[in-house]
């Protein structure tokens, strides 16, 4: 992903994938476009990979707790 938009969301009571659904949903009204990649922290989940919906979420030290990184892949 060369480009994207981030996101934060701190609420322990929703869950991993009600906050990426948050996410992709506000990207996808104000881009008009629906990405398909979220960069999340480390130490948001132990899976190297995981997908939520159409989307992949990855794991990355480069992106702080409670904050998600939504675009489109760079293919």
């Amino acid at each position: 992903m060369n480009t994207g938009m981030l996101w934060l969301d701190a609420d322990a009571r929703r869950t991993l994938d009600e906050k990426v659904e948050r996410a992709v949903e506000y990207y996808r009204q104000k881009y008009g476009t629906t990405p398909d990649l979220c960069l999340v922290n480390t130490a948001t989940f132990t899976e190297e990979e995981l997908n939520i919906g159409q989307v992949k979420v990855q794991r990355t030290r480069t992106v702080l707790p409670h904050h998600f990184w939504v675009g489109v892949s760079a293919a």
